[in-house]
């Protein structure tokens, strides 16, 4: 299972070129996001995160900050929709989907791919694993911005679901299925979830 050499090749020139334009064309935004950030905290903009990508290979995901600077005090955990930690300006990103932005960059240079899984923390991931060793099986592809399970799955969608849908899009992987997925995406984008 994965993908064949001539596939993740055409893969990864799409994602070149459309993470760079993605790029340029959100530039304004992000600039305007950043300042957004900066001033409400005077907290760092970007907040960095190690997840996991194909094969398990560690990376730092990058996001705008929408919490609080010292939210994970207390340790790693996953956010709710109505999260004390995050900021005001941080609900407008997340309801926007604007603090995914950055994520552009990481695409750009590689890490992750424009569709494939969600990039899961390994914290998390191992805590999935116990009750259902398959998980793993997400990695054979490099995490995405978006994907099946993004798209077809809700904020609350389980992990089994989760790995059912992730494992489907990577069993029935074509370049037409990355193309619908995205435009799926921008559909969703100017949606209300």
């Amino acid at each position: 299972m994965g993908l064949a050499v001539d596939q993740r090749a055409a893969k990864r020139v799409m994602d070149i070129l459309i993470s760079g334009i993605g790029i340029i064309i959100t530039s304004p935004i992000m600039l305007i996001i950043a300042i957004a950030v900066k001033a409400y905290d005077r907290g760092p903009v970007f907040y960095f995160q190690d997840r996991l990508t194909l094969g398990g290979k560690p990376f730092k995901i990058c996001k705008f900050r929408s919490m609080c600077v010292d939210s994970e005090k207390n340790g790693a955990r996953l956010a709710s929709k109505h999260d004390s930690r995050i900021t005001p300006v941080g609900h407008v990103l997340r309801n926007l989907h604007l603090d995914e932005l950055p994520q552009l960059f990481n695409v750009f240079k590689g890490d992750m791919s424009l569709v494939g899984p969600r990039p899961e923390r390994e914290s998390i991931m191992l805590e999935y694993e116990k009750e259902l060793p398959e998980f793993y099986y997400r990695l054979k592809v490099k995490a995405g911005l978006t994907g099946y399970a993004q798209v077809y799955g809700k904020y609350n969608t389980t992990p089994y679901d989760k790995l059912k849908l992730d494992l489907f899009y990577i069993e029935n992987y074509s370049f037409l299925l990355d193309i619908k997925l995205i435009f799926m995406t921008v559909k969703i984008f100017f949606q209300k979830e």
